[in-house]
């Protein structure tokens, strides 16, 4: 029996194998942003602390799969998509995991204290950016199904609709951060000019994580209209 190879470790049966176990990883970062805000919104720096190690440590998992599934991605191999498409998305999809650690990184690095009013508009605004990349993430696990069909027919159409909710789902959040914003605009003369610059760079961030989830949708919609 001919021992396996790291190629076909990590790839298995699926060329997307990797793209998706990725995917999970920078999700399940920003998965614990809405937990790190409660926990903020609680004042229990205990559980800042757990939470931060938590992203730190799926934010290093995901790094480590993004960098095998760039080095084993030989130029010659057969693939039903461009590897430029798929290393396109492992990008996108990297970026979630970025703006997570940033965001975990602020809160406990720096003594920071929710403006008035603004603590539970801001878990929701973080659970609502989760949501959307939990769609993303949808998404992503349904390629080995694309695959199948050929990028053509139901399945095709099934997952078109599902980037159509995905923009939806992101445009809805947008309105909510911008909403966000506003609040804390209104009252920036009760806060500290530094506090207020980096809650408006913390809710432009929040905001970023279904930005770029939606793009990741944005992608795989030009593929299938190649």
């Amino acid at each position: 029996m001919g021992r396996s190879t790291p190629l076909s470790s990590l790839f298995g049966k699926s060329p997307f194998k990797p793209l998706q176990q990725h995917m999970r990883q920078v999700v399940g970062c920003a998965n614990e942003i809405p937990n790190i805000f409660a926990a903020l919104n609680a004042g229990d720096d205990n559980k800042i602390k757990e939470i931060k190690t938590r992203i730190d440590d799926l934010e290093i998992a995901a790094d480590d799969t993004k960098d095998q599934l760039r080095a084993h991605l030989p130029k010659s191999m057969f693939m039903p998509v461009d590897r430029r498409d798929l290393l396109e998305l492992l990008s996108l999809q990297d970026v979630i995991s970025g703006v997570a650690q940033n965001i975990s990184s602020l809160i406990s690095d720096r003594k920071m204290e929710i403006p008035v009013g603004m603590g539970d508009p801001l878990i929701e605004l973080s659970r609502s950016s989760a949501n959307v990349c939990d769609k993303a993430a949808e998404i992503i696990e349904s390629l080995d199904e694309l695959v199948e069909m050929g990028f053509s027919g139901r399945e095709s159409v099934r997952v078109l609709g599902m980037v159509d909710e995905l923009g939806k789902l992101e445009k809805e959040n947008s309105v909510k951060s911008s909403e966000l914003i506003r609040n804390l605009f209104a009252q920036e003369e009760k806060i500290n000019p530094v506090s207020v610059m980096l809650w408006y760079q913390m809710i432009n961030w929040v905001g970023d994580l279904s930005e770029s989830s939606a793009k990741v949708g944005d992608r795989l919609r030009l593929l299938l209209a190649r």
